[in-house]
């Protein structure tokens, strides 16, 4: 190991005492300046993610990896606008949850505090630089942001803008340190840094999760690959499910929160199908489906086994006619990724019960997939879609980046005043 993670993480190890004791007013003053930065420094800002794009389109990156990496005034204004919603957000610090007076006077509470230093991993996205930053650093955290190589320069550009934030409220720059060396021996030193490091996120391809899962000795909070279901039931509204499908496919194929998988029970699918497959080809969806889903379009090629565990990214999708919802919910069991399921049924009955039997995240009862978002769901931005089932699950906001320990109040009780005794 080189040390030069270690290195870095000694400063933003530093830096997280000062995060830990800065008042609600100065958090929520830096993410304010955060988001001020990024707008007044836009220009940089794009001229460094145009840089990232063009080498992008040299190495051959695909489209969905493309979408991902790319930086525009409007998307740029949005990260903007998240930031100054998770800026607004009430603090989170010494929040008391639970409070309790127990027999022998003791007071009891449960109060929130931060992680401490937080490691964040991920690819192609350079929003996540200002989101995740924003997100740790109103919690009370430092963060370590290792991005991808393919957006080396957006990270750059918006790590300056976090930089001078910073200075501007009088906090380290080094509680939001970016790791600019992406080599992959970085990585594996971050994850060994248990002694410094109290949480890593990887945020990315599945072949990034499970490297980070196989390497790592720091807690993880994993944020796994969206294999997203939609299931139209028997008594589903057919227009209802159709704008539900192509919202969920087409609006944006290179998200996690984007369907991948439509399971249509027999009943509906004579009605149903025909028309949600021409819609699909029109907009340049790829099918692939099982006999049953064959016979209803020739566009429908044969779906293998690995296209149902498949997180496409892209124009595809797999479809599969099922019996009945214990169908559905055996499909999903088989082949999801505990991220994003939906129901398409006006019967309440079946709603209730496809919302008891799965485990993912997040369960949409006539409602797209792509709801599934921390903005969407009133968190402002996110720091990602928590698969592992643990105290953050689904999209994570500033709360789950906290923790709550015990404090006791009390006027000299002892357990045992026998030992007093001489």
């Amino acid at each position: 190991m080189s040390g030069y993670v270690r290195n870095l993480a000694l400063q933003a190890r530093a830096a997280s005492a000062a995060l830990a004791a800065s008042d609600g007013v100065t958090r929520r003053r830096l993410i304010e300046a955060m988001a001020a930065q990024l707008d007044a420094q836009s220009a940089q800002v794009l001229a460094a993610n145009a840089e990232d794009l063009e080498r992008g389109h040299a190495a051959g990156l695909s489209p969905a990896m493309l979408d991902r990496l790319r930086l525009d005034p409007a998307r740029l204004a949005a990260i903007a606008e998240a930031l100054r919603e998770v800026a607004a957000q009430p603090d989170p610090l010494g929040e008391v949850t639970r409070r309790e007076q127990r027999p022998n006077g003791l007071t009891i509470e449960r109060q929130r505090v931060p992680l401490g230093l937080i490691a964040m991993i991920y690819e192609a996205r350079p929003n996540v630089t200002a989101d995740a930053a924003a997100l740790c650093l109103k919690a009370g955290n430092a963060v370590l942001l290792r991005g991808g190589s393919e957006a080396r320069a957006s990270n750059r550009a918006i790590a300056a803008c976090l930089h001078a934030a910073l200075r501007e409220v009088g906090l380290p720059e080094a509680a939001a340190t970016l790791i600019e060396d992406t080599a992959r021996e970085h990585v594996l030193e971050l994850l060994q840094l248990s002694d410094l490091i109290d949480l890593a996120i990887p945020r990315g391809g599945e072949g990034l999760i499970r490297f980070v899962a196989e390497h790592a000795r720091v807690p993880v909070i994993k944020h796994y690959k969206g294999v997203c279901h939609l299931y139209v039931d028997r008594a589903a509204d057919p227009e209802r499910a159709l704008d539900l499908l192509i919202d969920g496919k087409t609006s944006r194929p290179g998200v996690c929160n984007a369907l991948e998988t439509l399971l249509v029970h027999a009943d509906i699918a004579p009605a149903f199908l025909p028309r949600a497959l021409a819609a699909l080809a029109e907009r340049g969806v790829e099918l692939r489906g099982c006999a049953r889903a064959q016979a209803y379009s020739d566009a429908v090629q044969p779906a293998s086994e690995a296209d149902y565990d498949a997180e496409y990214l892209d124009l595809i999708l797999s479809l599969r006619v099922v019996d009945d919802l214990d169908a559905a919910l055996a499909h999903i069991a088989r082949h999801g990724s505990d991220h994003t399921e939906v129901i398409a049924t006006e019967d309440a009955a079946a709603a209730e019960a496809f919302v008891r039997r799965t485990r993912s995240s997040a369960v949409m009862v006539n409602a797209s997939s792509r709801f599934n978002d921390g903005g969407q769901l009133g968190l402002g931005a996110e720091i990602g879609i928590s698969t592992t089932r643990l105290h953050a699950y689904g999209p994570m906001g500033v709360e789950s980046l906290t923790i709550e320990r015990y404090v006791v109040r009390g006027a000299g009780q002892v357990r045992h005043p026998e030992s007093r005794q001489a």
